[in-house]
């Protein structure tokens, strides 16, 4: 079969439709995501909706559910226990901790198959249902709809937190808000690449970006292009080897990441160049 026969295939038309959403949200939230410096939050919010998906599967056989209410759970226990940088780190890996250790007791306790639940840890691009498709859009919708609303004093806040304290910003509502958001981006985005490979759509795009250009819009352009090319290129690709297809986004994204490290600083130099001369 060539790529066009495939294209016919229904679970394929799903999962390019999946790993789109959760490409173009990823790469919205990635750039706040690396100027708040919190990346171990995505580490840990995707570690932890496998014990959302655990507590769901156990007690009300939906895995997607419980992995999404687990992780607005653990938003606000993150917003609860400390949010600045200093604070946040420690703050995760006291519930990370935790929570794997609930989530594997919850999985010892569920008598059927669990496959549904363990397959967050690995992503299921190929078996999204159209109920999924359908929450994808819904929850897509909502992340951009509530970045637009949120997004210059989200801005302000991300990169200079006192001073945006200073001049009114309700920073730790905006940081509650932008949690919630970021909890529910890693939760689909586990979906599709697992939650061990999730940093490679809501962190590499984004890194490769700034490295690229210092202009925000740029930036956040940039970082869905590029998560787009890795989530869809990805999983196109698996379709004519014989390599998942995470494995391919993470690889993409990490070629991304390499290359933009290499000519980024000349970019940026010329950029500047530029603007000075004019």
């Amino acid at each position: 079969m060539n790529i066009f026969d495939y294209l016919q295939l229904g679970f394929v038309q799903h999962g390019l439709i999946a790993a789109t959403l959760v490409a173009v949200i990823s790469g919205i939230i990635g750039p706040f995501v690396m100027l708040r410096r919190a990346a171990f939050v995505v580490h840990g919010t995707a570690e932890l909706s496998f014990t959302g998906a655990a507590a769901g599967l156990l007690i009300a056989d939906d895995p997607v559910l419980g992995a999404l209410i687990g992780s607005l759970v653990v938003a606000a226990a993150i917003a609860a226990l400390g949010t600045r940088e200093r604070e946040i780190d420690s703050t995760i890996g006291v519930i990370l901790a935790f929570g794997l250790g609930v989530g594997v007791y919850l999985l010892s306790r569920y008598k059927g198959f669990a496959t549904e639940a363990t397959s967050i840890l690995f992503g299921q691009i190929f078996g999204v249902s159209t109920g999924q498709i359908a929450l994808l859009v819904v929850i897509a919708i909502g992340v951009l709809v509530v970045t637009a609303l949120i997004y210059r004093p989200l801005m302000f806040a991300s990169i200079d937190f006192q001073v945006a304290q200073a001049r009114g910003v309700r920073v730790n509502v905006v940081g509650l808000i932008f949690l919630f958001a970021l909890s529910i981006t890693v939760t689909e985005a586990a979906q599709i690449v697992g939650t061990l490979l999730v940093l490679s759509l809501a962190i590499t795009p984004a890194a490769a970006a700034q490295r690229l250009s210092a202009r925000p819009g740029v930036v956040t352009v940039l970082s869905v292009v590029f998560a787009l090319i890795a989530s869809d290129g990805g999983l196109l690709l698996s379709l004519q080897t014989d390599v998942k297809a995470s494995a391919l986004i993470s690889t993409i994204s990490f070629a991304f990441y390499l290359v933009a490290r290499l000519v980024g600083p000349r970019v940026i130099a010329r950029s500047r160049s530029a603007a000075q001369a004019s």
